[in-house]
């Protein structure tokens, strides 16, 4: 969000936990992408502000309730406010529980061991999901606009596109099972907390194979994780990287460095395997 956007998305939030009876104190910005993640120090609770009509909250209020229901290690809502979607001057507003940071980070034991529970506990829930072609789709529509892309290349539109095409056709074409999966179960979406590994933010939930939520995790993760289809992730990999590209070069896209994440990512993919993961990619940054 810009700043003049995260002031309001702040006192949305603020006016939110007042009016269910919680100290709003001090808000600390935890993170800030398309929507706003606030530590509100007065109550000790997390709120996740996004702007009305750009914002998935009503999914993600009913499925974090359901995973939780079924045991999955999952962040859950604040137990004080009422588990609904809360709406503000033109922002809708989700209050959390929030989590003092456990460790800097999950081993990846700890962490393969979590998403193992995660995608146990999100095979016993009925939620309407589209499939990780969706998020392909999605993709594709940025590569294929140059208006939605002005600044990338025509021979890099044209590799970024056959690239998503070709890989998503190899990997339906495997015909792996698939279920309901987090999407970006990557290290920001994963909290350290004293009792455990807890995943947070369900925006990108979608139906697919198992590699396709392993393709964004560190590769120690995936040492640990049982009956992996090896190369089966290396296609999720790559096609990740593919999609990501895409998003890097989205006229819209407000990531920090994301010229350099475009031009890095379109590079990496012409270089061919072995295919880094993403935490590989910034941490060289």
């Amino acid at each position: 969000m810009e700043t003049t956007e995260v002031t309001r998305a702040v006192a949305a939030a603020e006016s939110v936990a007042r009016s269910v009876g919680l100290a709003a104190g001090d808000a600390v910005v935890l993170h800030n992408s398309n929507k706003l993640a606030l530590r509100l120090t007065g109550s000790e609770v997390m709120a996740r502000v996004a702007p009305l009509g750009q914002e998935v909250a009503e999914f993600e209020v009913e499925l974090a309730q359901r995973l939780a229901e079924v045991g999955a290690p999952v962040a859950e809502l604040e137990p004080r406010a009422e588990p609904r979607v809360y709406v503000h001057d033109g922002f809708a507003v989700t209050l959390w529980r929030y989590y003092a940071p456990a460790a800097p980070q999950v081993p990846p034991a700890d962490y393969a061991k979590a998403l193992e529970r995660l995608h146990a506990g999100m095979r016993e829930v009925d939620v309407q999901a589209g499939r990780f072609t969706d998020r392909v789709a999605e993709a594709e529509s940025i590569i294929s606009d140059p208006e939605l892309s002005p600044e990338l290349a025509e021979a890099d539109r044209r590799f970024l596109g056959d690239r998503l095409r070709d890989l998503r056709q190899a990997i339906e074409a495997r015909t792996a099972e698939e279920q309901l999966l987090h999407g970006e179960p990557h290290p920001g979406n994963l909290l350290s907390t004293a009792s455990g590994p807890r995943f947070i933010d369900w925006e990108t939930c979608c139906r697919g194979p198992v590699e396709f939520d392993l393709a964004h995790v560190p590769a120690e993760v995936c040492k640990h994780y049982p009956g992996i289809d090896q190369d089966l992730l290396d296609d999720c990999r790559q096609l990740v990287l593919a999609m990501v590209a895409a998003w890097r070069w989205d006229i819209g896209d407000q990531f920090p460095d994301r010229e350099y994440f475009g031009e890095e990512l379109i590079r990496l993919l012409r270089a061919g395997a072995p295919w880094p993961t993403l935490d590989e990619i910034i941490k060289s940054r």
